[in-house]
């Protein structure tokens, strides 16, 4: 299976997650705004290069940081990039199934495609 099957076979879910990000050169914060058991967006300043391996550590709700290792696979310019994980340890890979269960239980309506509203 090549990597964009895998990216697509695996749910994205919207979100809002404080993150900070180390690469070679800087460390930064940022705001993931799409999350999956693959990988990530991160609305942030794009100071990486394709291909470069960061690590990551994300913020769930209950305030505990998640460090995840991933590798930059697209750049947005001004705008942030997305990240495929790689190489993360078990415990740390269970941390963010619970965050994508956590995720999933808590979505709004709107964000699973339903329309709300009234008729008058």
């Amino acid at each position: 299976m090549n990597r964009t099957s895998e990216r697509r076979r695996a749910e994205r879910l919207r979100t809002n997650l404080a993150a900070f990000w180390e690469g070679v050169l800087t460390r930064r914060g940022g705001t993931i705004t799409d999350i999956s058991a693959t990988g990530c967006f991160i609305l942030t300043r794009d100071d990486v290069q394709l291909q470069e391996l960061i690590r990551l550590e994300v913020l769930s709700p209950t305030g505990r940081a998640i460090c995840l290792w991933g590798e930059v696979v697209y750049k947005a310019p001004e705008m942030g990039f997305a990240v495929r994980f790689t190489g993360t340890e078990q415990s740390e890979q269970e941390m963010l199934g619970l965050l994508l269960d956590y995720l999933r239980m808590t979505r709004v309506p709107e964000e699973e495609g339903l329309v709300t509203g009234h008729v008058s």
